[in-house]
């Protein structure tokens, strides 16, 4: 500025002078010597760690934090540079440093050596600041953490089991739990996973860790559990117990798309809604909807077991329908995050064709769903054999049919891709020998839970879903109908890449608490 008002200005110059060992010119500093010759006198790593030894566990890449810690990590990662750092420090306090910066020098990854570049600074001659970099080994020494060695020497060795059940005639609710469990890494920690019938066991090494299996399964459907201990031995001159503990865990037998009859305690909680109600969702609470009024209830886990009813009709009883004609009767509505519109319809099942002409007029929570010529898949409560109790009671005020959802299985049937552009991930799951699988059924269940992930956009929010490598697009025909509509499927921008299913924790911080151990003191 002094410059553009044509002012004058004195230009200042740094002024140098001779280091006092070698005579090299130099900026002045408190030492009067140049960085060299500094050097030279004084080094400040002296006294410094140079070689450390790090204790890993090669079976699950973890690391010991004395003192019974252990913590994954994965190679050069800013996780491992901390835990490194941290076994710096103190020595870094006592010689007076600062650390500046640190970085990883690439070795073989089976030299077991982790060597890290360090820069430091500390105070010399006259409060002269000298930075100065070396190198650090560590020696990484094989152990494996007490949970590894445990299932080294039997992998039948289990501290801690969890007995997952639910007492319906399908599998669809371990599928989507199945999907849970895995995109939250929750069963990470297991040593063992056995499919019983109606259920699954999962084994950990510890107490804490079934513990925290149990808390994120009540997180995710309405359960009710109980525990129990065997002790195993103990050492009655040190006073330590070794049991084995047994989580027995029950999920709700109502599942997506059950119809119900509400028994009239548990119509009063919901607000006298029904008694024939649709189950829309099933988290942590049970979403009921009356199909005929569109109110909507939600029964929390304490709240259903206190009435503990059970469905009417599942999903593997539903009838196929074809509308004939539907005029809606209300505007759309939002309930629970879903949108419904009540329409008065004409419908027929598709088995009666050719036999009889029955049709029936219903009311319907699909208005803006279903047009005429569509097919349904709903409950036909006018030839069901039922034998309810409650059900009985409401005789004359029940409808002869109770439409569930769109169905586009003739589509499906029509224009079939043969392999779907998406895939899902499995537990690696040992079957019990005592049970007979059926195959068919099972690929069968399988299929229509992948339907309903194609169809249920809320279904799938919470789900990972991975790229199909076989997928094949020319192989895949054409899935739009005459009319524009086209089949249900998942968009390409929900797929995750494959390679990312190792790195999609890679930021959790599964660490092993020392207070989560098997020995109890009495």
């Amino acid at each position: 500025m002094a410059q553009d008002a044509g002012m004058f200005m004195v230009h200042q110059t740094i002024g140098s002078v001779l280091c006092c060992k070698c005579g090299i010119r130099m900026q002045p500093n408190a030492a009067n010597m140049c960085v060299k010759c500094l050097r030279s006198e004084v080094d400040i790593t002296e006294g410094l760690l140079k070689r450390l030894v790090l204790v890993h566990c090669p079976e699950c890449e973890s690391y010991l934090q004395p003192p019974r810690t252990w913590v994954k990590l994965q190679l050069e990662s800013k996780e491992l540079l901390t835990f490194c750092l941290k076994k710096l420090q103190k020595n870094m306090n006592i010689n007076k440093v600062k650390l500046v910066n640190a970085e990883f020098i690439w070795t073989e990854p089976h030299s077991k050596r982790v060597k890290v570049k360090v820069s430091v600074q500390k105070e010399v001659y006259n409060g002269a600041i000298l930075e100065q970099s070396y190198l650090v080994e560590y020696v990484q020494q094989d152990h494996m953490c007490e949970s590894c060695s445990r299932v080294a020497a039997n992998p039948d060795q289990w501290v801690a089991a969890v007995q997952l059940r639910q007492h319906v005639s399908h599998r669809r609710t371990f599928y989507y739990l199945e999907q849970l469990i895995l995109r939250h890494g929750a069963a990470a920690r297991a040593v063992r996973i056995k499919q019983m019938d109606h259920g699954i066991d999962f084994y950990f090494s510890n107490r804490s860790h079934g513990n925290k299996f149990v808390e994120f399964i009540g997180k995710v459907a309405p359960v009710k559990s109980r525990s129990d201990k065997q002790l195993v031995s103990h050492d009655s001159k040190s006073n330590n117990y070794n049991y084995k503990y047994t989580f027995s865990v029950e999920i709700s037998p109502i599942c997506r798309e059950d119809l119900i009859c509400l028994p009239p305690k548990a119509a009063a909680i919901l607000g006298n809604i029904g008694p024939i109600v649709v189950c829309t969702k099933v988290t942590n609470s049970i979403a009921l909807l009356d199909p005929l009024t569109l109110k909507f209830g939600f029964l929390d886990a304490e709240q259903y077991w206190r009435t503990s009813f059970k469905s009417l009709l599942t999903s593997r009883q539903l009838v196929e329908y074809i509308v004939f004609d539907i005029e809606p009767v209300s505007s759309e509505i939002t309930v629970g995050g879903t949108k419904y519109v009540l329409a008065d319809a004409q419908v027929a099942r598709v088995s009666d064709f050719g036999s009889n002409d029955t049709q029936f007029s219903i009311r319907t929570h699909l208005g803006h769903l279903l047009k005429p010529g569509d097919h349904a898949l709903g409950y036909d409560l006018y030839g069901a054999n039922t034998n309810d109790m409650e059900l009985d009671r409401y005789k004359g005020y029940i409808p002869e049919v109770v439409l569930i959802k769109k169905s586009y299985e003739e589509k499906r049937q029509k224009k079939r891709a043969k392999a779907r552009s998406w895939k899902l991930k499995s537990l690696n799951m040992e079957v019990d020998d005592k049970i007979k699988v059926d195959e068919d059924k099972r690929d069968a269940e399988y299929e229509h839970f992948l339907k309903d992930l194609e169809e249920n956009p809320e279904l799938r929010f919470n789900i990972s879903l991975y790229q199909n490598k076989d997928y094949q697009p020319s192989e895949v025909a054409s899935v739009t109908e005459d009319d524009g509509e086209p089949i249900p499927s998942v968009p390409d921008d929900e797929l995750l890449a494959a390679n990312l299913l190792a790195a999609e924790f890679d930021d959790l911080d599964l660490i092993e608490d020392g207070d989560g151990e098997d020995n109890m003191a009495e």
